[in-house]
């Protein structure tokens, strides 16, 4: 097992150059010339000319290249071109708001998700089945910041329940840290729990039609143990690949949702970032989001070995 993490790690080493390359390619993608773009349309030639400078915009590709990389490789990615603040502080200011409200979106969704598909398996045709499809078809058709401004509209303004924007650090109190993320982790997690529900429903009606669930069955086994013992072992397999392929949904839905619910993460510092052309600090959250979706996909490998014994590596 640990012969395979380091292979597998080792493995992603090309990818994240590959990522790199990319990333620092942005600046150069981008239509127009980005130091013009930057001091807008008034600005003077001598303006433009210090603006390419502090880019770096006058030295070759190459060598620029390797600055960069010299630097990332020292946890420097570099200073916001506005705000001249490190891009490494920034980010980690918004790590927290970010991740609480991954984290609770991903527990939403797997605790939702799979018992439904499970119980809609077990019930195939009933009344969960139906539910079941409504809801993933509801969870596929509705963007992510309809819900939100319904979900906002329901709860926070009309029943006041729960406050409508804003968050509040884990460090305050887990009460008032929960009431925050409530709305918008659900609002992140209807898609996730849709596309969750619908193939553990699919992977659980292939598992029940073999032999050895019949057999089970035959010699008097209690249904739930047959349910969670033996059929969403040997089913979790095609779960737990969506889940992993799922979290890259929501990174790219996070940003929509603290935009919508004004929680100060790394969606929100994207999007600042991308209507300002802050080229550093696009390029620092684009690299830690892949670096963060590499680490997920090997912690979906590792966990086939635990599911299923019959993987070897």
């Amino acid at each position: 097992m640990l012969g395979y993490v380091v292979r597998r790690l080792l493995m992603a080493v090309p990818v994240m150059g590959v990522v790199a390359v990319v990333v620092f390619s942005l600046l150069y993608l981008t239509p127009g010339d980005p130091a013009q773009v930057l001091a807008g349309d008034t600005a003077t030639p001598e303006q433009i000319a210090r603006i390419r400078a502090s880019l770096g915009l006058d030295e070759p590709p190459y060598l620029r290249f390797a600055s960069w990389l010299w630097h990332l490789a020292q946890g420097d990615l570099g200073a916001s071109i506005f705000s001249g603040e490190p891009v490494t502080h920034m980010i980690g200011q918004r790590l927290q708001p970010t991740f609480s409200l991954l984290l609770l979106a991903v527990l939403i969704s797997i605790g939702t998700g799979v018992p439904f598909g499970v119980a809609a398996a077990a019930r195939r045709g009933g009344f969960l089945d139906q539910a079941l499809t409504m809801f993933t078809t509801l969870g596929f058709s509705l963007p992510a910041f309809i819900a939100g401004y319904g979900l906002a509209f329901v709860f926070a303004t009309t029943l006041k329940w729960l406050p409508v924007q804003g968050f509040v650090p884990l460090e305050q109190g887990l009460d008032a840290w929960l009431r925050n993320l409530i709305l918008p982790a659900v609002t992140l997690s209807l898609v996730y729990a849709a596309i969750i529900g619908r193939v553990t429903r699919a992977s659980m009606l292939e598992v029940l039609s073999e032999d050895y669930i019949r057999t089970a069955r035959a010699k008097g086994v209690v249904p739930w143990r047959i349910l969670f013992r033996h059929a969403l072992r040997n089913a979790a397999g095609p779960v737990v690949t969506i889940i992993g392929i799922g979290v890259a949904t929501l990174i790219g839905s996070a940003v929509i949702t603290e935009s919508v619910f004004a929680i100060p993460g790394i969606g929100r510092l994207t999007v600042d970032a991308i209507l300002h052309r802050d080229y550093p600090i696009i390029q620092g959250v684009v690299l830690l989001l892949s670096a963060a979706y590499v680490l997920v996909n090997v912690a979906v490998d590792l966990c086939y070995t635990l599911l299923d014994p019959r993987i070897r590596y």
